[in-house]
């Protein structure tokens, strides 16, 4: 079912969203993401949840990306 979660874009919201409130939470985006990329690196093929994790990584590295894309477009108006 992986398949129609990557096609579902309430999935994909609820995921970036995630790391939305981790980066207005004032945390680091970067570290959590770090965090995951690390977990998925170490975790074994046969892990149930690898695939779901792979995709999270997949969303919040390009909402990682939108981040900060916007906190320069914001930063550059300030001025």
């Amino acid at each position: 079912m992986l398949w129609l979660k990557r096609w579902n874009f309430i999935e994909r919201a609820r995921l970036e969203r995630e790391l939305w409130d981790a980066f207005e939470a004032k945390q680091d985006p970067e570290a959590k993401l770090e965090q995951l990329q690390n977990w998925v690196d170490a975790a074994d093929p046969a892990e149930p949840t690898l695939a779901e994790q792979r995709f999270r990584l997949e969303v919040w590295t390009t909402t990682l990306a939108r981040i900060r894309k916007i906190e320069a477009m914001m930063a550059s108006k300030k001025r």
